[in-house]
């Protein structure tokens, strides 16, 4: 019997130590690289607005100078030449001889 429990002792495995489930945090560097990537995020939509908003002052103020040119601005006819008169174009004289 001490032979058939030394090889069943033998036959079983020791489990193996689980790291603790609780720790679960990317650390110090992975917080500063994150918080980077967030601060930079943030900028570019404070400086993707910041453009927009001045691409559509832009256009704003173009229009408005364009609607002051053409309030300015006297629309007439312009005065047409005569068409060109047709040439006068005479037969060629008939040769006799033929």
């Amino acid at each position: 019997m001490d032979f058939l429990f030394s090889i069943l002792i033998e036959a079983t495995t020791t489990p193996t130590p689980v790291p603790d489930d609780n720790y679960n945090s990317p650390g110090t560097i992975g917080f500063v690289i994150t918080f980077a990537i967030s601060a930079l995020a943030v900028l570019l939509f404070f400086d993707m607005n910041r453009r927009v908003r001045r691409t559509r002052y832009r256009t704003e103020i173009r229009a408005k100078l364009a609607a002051e040119e053409l309030e300015g601005l006297e629309i007439s006819k312009p005065d047409r030449p005569e068409p060109p008169k047709k040439p006068k174009r005479s037969s060629p004289p008939e040769d006799p001889a033929q």
